[in-house]
């Protein structure tokens, strides 16, 4: 049997999730290979990398979607520490993470605000006899969950969609009722899986300003995967570049942007990178002399 507390005290308090030497195999494919990072308390930090890098499988790991072959992640979350990866799958939102996905996962035929209801349920502690009395607890705790939700909703300017149904709404507004969704649980660590997938280019500008409201006004701290880096570099304090289910680099957007390993991985060597650069610059230099490139 496991066991749920952690014996790890992170003594300086600023590391809230730690995962050491994670690895998965599935089958003979080894999805990710001996990967080990920190997220600290208060801060963006992204996963970023090519298609089949491994990125979304640790996600799925940090939410207990799939166990990690070796490794583990510790998680010091405000109530308890805990190893993370012995915990089970429906526990994961009582310890305070919450989760989006890149192909949305909405209730279509509920409402905007029955949907973002539905969020709030970690925070259920009424029984059935009181829910089915309605008790004085029990409507007090009604009036609390919708305190928290119409803050999610000013938040997030979802009050035009309030009571809509989720089917009659665009791509873009879903996405930002997931979001909502999510942070109507109260988290403490929020995992957003491709957060501007399917935006367009305004949409994923206001995406950045949410997240930034999300870190500094909530406090929240946020995992995220991504692969639009412009919404990277406005966002992320630190971030972890992957390949092949390896590491590749880790610092800030800029450090790992300009990491040799980096660009072969998403554009192939350096030497290519410098050819396609004088290409360029050779056809720029064409065009304005009104030459043929």
């Amino acid at each position: 049997m496991s066991n749920p507390t952690s014996n790890n005290t992170n003594a300086s308090g600023d590391v809230l999730l730690s995962a050491r030497n994670l690895s998965v195999r599935f089958g003979g494919v080894l999805a990710v290979n001996d990967v080990s990072f920190d997220v600290k308390r208060g801060e963006v930090f992204t996963l970023i990398g090519p298609n089949g890098a491994g990125k979304t499988t640790v996600f799925n790991l940090i939410s207990r979607i799939y166990t990690p072959t070796t490794g583990s992640i510790e998680y010091f979350g405000r109530n308890q520490s805990c190893i993370l990866t012995d915990q089970a799958p429906h526990s994961v939102a009582g310890l305070g993470i919450a989760r989006t996905f890149q192909n949305i996962e909405l209730f279509e035929h509920a409402s905007v605000l029955q949907n973002l209801l539905i969020g709030r349920h970690t925070h259920k502690r009424t029984g059935f006899w009181a829910e089915a009395f309605f008790t004085t607890s029990v409507r007090q705790a009604e009036i609390e969950s919708r305190e928290k939700i119409e803050q999610v909703i000013d938040l997030l300017d979802l009050q035009h969609y309030r009571d809509t149904l989720v089917a009659g709404l665009p791509y873009g507004v879903r996405k930002v009722v997931e979001l909502a969704r999510a942070l109507c649980t109260e988290p403490e660590l929020l995992l957003l899986d491709e957060p501007s997938s399917g935006l367009n280019v305004e949409e994923t500008e206001d995406m950045a300003f949410w997240i930034g409201d999300i870190q500094q006004e909530l406090g929240i701290t946020v995992l995220m995967v991504e692969h639009d880096m412009t919404l990277v570099s406005k966002v992320s304090d630190r971030v972890l570049a992957m390949a092949q289910g390896e590491e590749l680099a880790s610092g800030t957007p800029r450090e790992v942007q300009t990491d040799p390993g980096v660009i072969e991985a998403y554009l192939g060597t350096v030497d290519d990178v410098s050819g396609l650069r004088r290409q360029a610059s050779d056809t720029a230099a064409a065009t304005a002399t009104g030459a043929q490139p």
